[in-house]
């Protein structure tokens, strides 16, 4: 987990097209495209401090007037979107989205300059106070001071240059929000306009995303008998040690092969549903509070967890975070121990050949829900045979999104690769791409209308902006 500022324009998430104020002015869509499909991550611990593997060198990736986009601020602004969104995206897309950083950027060094010219102005103390929050949020983040310091010193910062870091980052930020809010006031949209613009508009909102009704067989790499039974009893060893009376956090830096955490005890801060493997999350999600769990088997190895507190998640405004159907959204903190269970390619190779066995018996017509029954290791729910109802394609990561797009209903998919190993799947039903209803929309269209209509007069004022600079593409 890195401690870089929160990115310059986190609305990258409404289509990479509003300012940081569309938070402040209430946008909104109507149904946002599923999440992108999350990667699955090296170890259960948050992303390390790490920047992507671009081959670009650093230099100047655009001229503002008299001031500059560098390179390295797109770069970490394109992969603090991608750790935020956990999306794991094709070469193509990434390219796409570098250059939605780069015009982004841009407008905002406009935007604030402009904030400057009308004599915009925020306090010193305004921004402390929002400093003061971000390195409270930053520390407790990476589960507590111990881990927050060791993080600093990864990345050759200390706190007081940390400090100064965000310092720059929110002048920057709460000047363009200054002026954007007192250019384009909130405006609350009565239901009936929001109807009227809804039907009138239709090409203006997302669409429902097609979706597939798929079984899965899922064949896992797995170690070989020894390297796991090897596994299991030093995992063991290592709970016997804490319930013998020997201090987690010890246990963990001296047994857990998972680098990052064990430097802190364990200690994986606070995550959400969905950020982690199946079965640790289960686990995190279940286990009584401050007990020590029986060891969990992940696609990683063997964990202990201990979970020590779980709470709703909050929004920037302090209030209860809510799923689709209106439920607080938990978050947990735990600490783990990892022992991997260390596959080589002679598993790779076992898991591959009895994947693509087993396909071609379902290609020809064998029993698909009979092989579900003796082959499939699918941790998600589904029915007995491997029934998973219907998926959103836009949740799909592309490999298996493209092995998916040329099947009819009854076809039998090739041996996908997926982070646990090997899928095949059987396309049972398709539905797809459509225009959402009236009704299914309703509640939301006096938000998704507002958020449209300010992002449509927020683009053409900043179109007035560029207009008037100088803008070189480097």
């Amino acid at each position: 987990m890195s401690l870089r500022p929160s990115p310059v324009v986190p609305a990258l998430l409404l289509a990479l097209a509003l300012p940081p104020a569309a938070a402040a002015q209430g946008a909104g869509s109507t149904k946002d495209d599923a999440a992108p499909p999350r990667p699955a991550a090296s170890t259960p611990s948050a992303a390390g401090s790490r920047t992507p593997a671009t081959g670009r060198l650093d230099g100047i990736a655009a001229v503002v007037n008299d001031d500059v986009v560098l390179q390295s601020d797109v770069e970490e602004q394109l992969y603090l979107f991608l750790i935020r969104a956990q999306a794991n995206p094709d070469s193509a897309t990434v390219d796409t989205l570098r250059r939605q950083v780069l015009d982004q950027l841009i407008d905002e060094k406009l935007v604030v300059a402009e904030a400057k010219r009308q004599g915009v102005t925020v306090s010193e103390a305004e921004i402390a106070r929002e400093v003061d929050n971000a390195v409270d949020e930053a520390k407790q983040r990476m589960g507590g001071v111990e881990a927050f310091t060791a993080q600093l010193q990864r990345e050759n910062l200390n706190e007081a240059k940390l400090r100064e870091k965000y310092r720059e980052e929110m002048r920057r930020q709460m000047l363009g929000q200054r002026l954007v809010q007192r250019q384009f006031p909130r405006r609350t949209v009565p239901a009936a306009e929001a109807e009227t613009f809804f039907k009138a508009n239709p090409d203006k909102f997302p669409k429902a995303p097609a979706e597939l009704r798929l079984q899965v067989i899922q064949i896992p790499v797995e170690a070989d008998s020894l390297e796991a039974r090897r596994a299991r009893a030093k995992i063991d060893d290592a709970r016997k040690r804490i319930t013998g009376g020997q201090k987690f956090a010890k246990v963990a830096q001296e047994m857990s092969d998972d680098a990052e955490s064990a430097r802190s005890g364990g200690d994986l801060g606070f995550f959400a549903p969905g950020s982690l493997e199946p079965e640790f999350e289960r686990a995190a999600f279940s286990q009584p509070i401050g007990v020590l769990g029986q060891p969990v088997r992940s696609s990683f190895g063997w964990h202990l967890i201990e979970v020590l507190e779980r709470d709703t998640m909050k929004t920037r405004a302090g209030r209860d975070s809510v799923n689709a159907e209106g439920q607080p959204v938990l978050e947990a903190h735990a600490r783990h121990i990892l022992v991997r269970v260390p596959v080589d390619s002679t598993d790779v190779d076992r898991a591959r050949a009895l994947a693509e066995r087993v396909r071609r018996e379902a290609a020809e017509g064998g029993d698909f829900g009979a092989l579900v029954k003796r082959h499939s290791r699918y941790q998600g729910p589904a029915a007995p045979d491997g029934d998973i109802g219907f998926v959103s394609m836009s949740t799909l990561s592309p490999n298996i999104r493209a092995g998916l797009e040329p099947l009819a209903a009854g076809q039998v998919s090739e041996v996908l690769v997926n982070p646990r190993g090997f899928n095949i799947f059987k396309l049972v039903e398709r539905k797809p791409e459509r225009a959402y209803t009236l009704e299914e929309v309703k509640d939301e269209l006096p938000n998704a209308v507002a958020g449209i209509q300010f992002r449509e007069r927020y683009e053409a004022w900043v179109k007035g902006l560029r207009a008037k600079a100088r803008i070189q593409y480097r």
